[in-house]
């Protein structure tokens, strides 16, 4: 069972093992995967026999890595922060010294961690985690195969968790899973993706398939479109040189709408085990309609920001202005497409995705837009119109559910208004500290791969996107910059659903 924040004191502590960080010195250790380490320690959800190691090139002892992790741990754990907690997990953070490029350092790495199952009785089973540039991820695996580190028995495990991106196309992709598969099996491999470890994210499985009127209404006869949006008000900021590589359709779209699209419309799984959700998930993706290039012209819709004010009024520079840009750059800041399916429960049923750097607001939801009730029975009064049913799935701020429905306004004469139904799971449950990291480590160390993707998701996502990327690399824009950073991106997006007599669902603005 995955675990979710609201069932922290029901889950059991994680086997025995030891967390093994490539890139140990790097901002993601620093603000999530030791902050989540400690939430998990805090929650009791980490074993007594239990210890982290980095492997880095520089220099340091375990003491310095140590004072290292700990000028960052309050910041990035803010108020939760209890020092008994840290000096607990604190004493079982090591650090060691390697080349992670040089074969013959994999032996020495092998030794180490035979003395900390020595010390902290990790019996053997081992986690690594790649915070590290894409381009060393086959190398790393290949030098732990060669040491033996990556051959499991009756009595331990070893698994690798690997970060995005997972190929820059679909080619690339599927060369880096076979270079994956050379060193290990399938259920070795983690391929991470920090929005799977969200609370709303993991709840919409919860939501469709624990509550029977929900699931009867989940299909093409009730629902008239879906919107997902992840809309980011920050620029690249320091990230212009790796944005210059990917652009919001290869690092929003294909890593992470496309698995939210993948759980909002799958069919019910057999069961909750990994295997079962995943299958029902690449279920989805193949049945996605393929974009031909003809298609791309009125499905897909790229933008790029330019200089422009937020909401708060703070002015801020265009994305080619940006540290590490093109000042003639191509690649898009803002991504956005009209997908179909070809299956029984979602034929003729649009599905709208879009995301961008620069808009109007942080915010990722999902829209469940239902079709509108028929007026008849409204013919002889003063209703002049009905708004359709919305459904909510907000994932990021404020995590919960919004629903809104007809309601009779109060007095003598018959007229309908919009009711909003709110959940907020910090307003219901409380708000437990967390980085989005704990159930995805918590959940690879049990190995329940249920929340990582599988070598066809990941492919399958490529192939969505690949005929995007094909014209998008052929027909350079003409326009860019076409939107004004803190707006909602080009209006060619807007005419996507427009187009279509839909619209996009208004977000507040954030500032």
């Amino acid at each position: 069972m995955s675990l979710t924040q609201s069932n922290y004191t029901q889950a059991p502590p994680a086997p025995p093992n030891v967390m093994v960080i490539f890139g140990p010195n790097g901002d993601l250790t620093k603000r999530k995967l030791i902050p989540a380490l400690f939430h998990l320690s805090n929650a009791g959800l980490l074993p007594d026999s239990f210890a982290v190691l980095g492997v880095g090139r520089r220099d340091m002892d375990d003491a310095s890595f140590r004072d290292l992790m700990a000028e960052h741990i309050r910041e990035h754990v803010g108020a939760a922060f209890d020092q008994s907690v840290w000096e607990r997990l604190v004493e079982r953070i090591h650090y060691m010294k390697i080349d992670i490029s040089e074969g013959a350092d994999y032996e020495r790495l092998r030794v180490r961690l035979g003395e900390l199952d020595t010390q902290h009785g990790t019996e053997g089973n081992y986690l690594f985690y790649t915070a590290i540039p894409p381009s060393l991820f086959t190398r790393v695996t290949g030098y732990l195969g060669a040491a033996g580190l990556l051959q499991e028995t009756e009595n331990d495990w070893r698994r690798v968790v690997v970060e995005k991106p997972f190929g820059q196309d679909l080619e690339s992709a599927a060369a880096l899973n076979r270079e994956l598969h050379r060193t290990m099996d399938e259920g070795q491999i983690y391929r991470i993706d920090h929005y799977l470890g969200k609370e709303t994210v993991q709840n919409i499985l919860v939501f469709r398939f624990a509550n029977g009127f929900i699931e009867p209404l989940w299909n093409r006869h009730h629902i008239d479109h879906v919107q997902l949006t992840v809309a980011e008000s920050v620029g690249v900021e320091h990230r212009g040189a790796y944005y210059e590589e990917a652009g919001a359709l290869r690092d929003m779209i294909q890593n992470h709408l496309l698995v939210l699209l993948g759980f909002i419309a799958m069919e019910p799984p057999n069961s909750f085990e990994s295997s079962a959700m995943r299958d029902e998930v690449n279920k989805v993706l193949d049945a996605v309609e393929p974009l031909s290039p003809e298609d791309v012209l009125t499905h897909a819709v790229r933008g790029q920001y330019g200089e422009g004010n937020l909401p708060g009024g703070e002015k801020v520079r265009a994305y080619r202005a940006s540290p590490g840009v093109d000042p003639q750059s191509p690649i898009e800041t803002f991504a956005a497409l009209k997908l179909t399916m070809d299956n029984w429960r979602w034929a003729g049923v649009p599905f709208y995705l879009r995301t961008g750097k620069r808009l109007a607001a942080q915010c990722t939801e999902i829209a469940i837009q239902f079709k509108k009730a028929p007026t008849v029975i409204f013919k002889n009064t003063d209703v002049e119109r009905i708004d359709p049913n919305m459904l909510v799935l907000r994932i990021q701020p404020a995590e919960g559910i919004h629903m809104s429905f007809g309601a009779k306004v109060p007095g003598q004469s018959m007229g309908v208004g919009t009711v909003n139904m709110d959940f907020c799971y910090e307003d219901h449950f409380g708000n437990k500290p967390a980085t989005g990291y704990e159930t995805l480590i918590y959940d690879c160390m049990n190995g329940d791969a249920t929340l990582y993707k599988h070598t066809d998701t990941v492919e399958k996502g490529w192939e969505i996107v690949q005929s995007v990327m094909d014209v998008w690399t052929a027909l350079p824009p003409r326009d860019f910059p076409n939107y004004a950073a803190g707006t909602w991106g080009p209006a060619t997006a807007d005419n996507l659903l427009k187009n279509d007599g839909r619209r996009w669902r208004k977000i507040k603005s954030s500032g």
